[in-house]
């Protein structure tokens, strides 16, 4: 028997700025940032599924996200774009093949939005 699972648990993500970080996602994802920063550089996201902890103690250059490690969910991948682009969020990709396009969050990592 295998121990480990076939289960992502949480994704990390290096940000300069946790609290800074930890607005600029919550207001992408239309939460309330409700939790405190732990340990002076973790916060962990209020997410349904698999989590999501920004970490500013790994923070580098070189840890920035040039592709994205995973994409957040959309059920209207046209009004996610338009959304984004009235909050003059970094869009990089149009939206491409009718489901999915990219930007990068204000440390420069990149991330997706998909439709499932």
């Amino acid at each position: 028997m295998n121990p480990i699972v076939n289960e992502v648990g949480t994704v990390f993500i290096p940000v300069r700025d946790v609290e800074k970080a930890r607005d600029w996602y919550c207001e992408l994802l239309g939460l309330t940032p409700d939790a405190e920063v732990l340990h002076g550089h973790l916060y962990v996201l209020p997410m349904k599924g698999t989590g999501v902890v920004l970490d500013s103690k790994i923070f580098s250059e070189e840890a920035v996200f040039n592709v994205p490690a995973f994409h957040f969910n959309t059920t209207d991948i046209k009004a996610a774009y338009e959304f984004l682009k009235e909050k003059q969020a970094n869009l990089v990709t149009e939206i491409e093949h009718g489901h999915w396009f990219n930007l990068k969050d204000p440390d420069g990592n990149m991330l997706m939005v998909c439709e499932c």
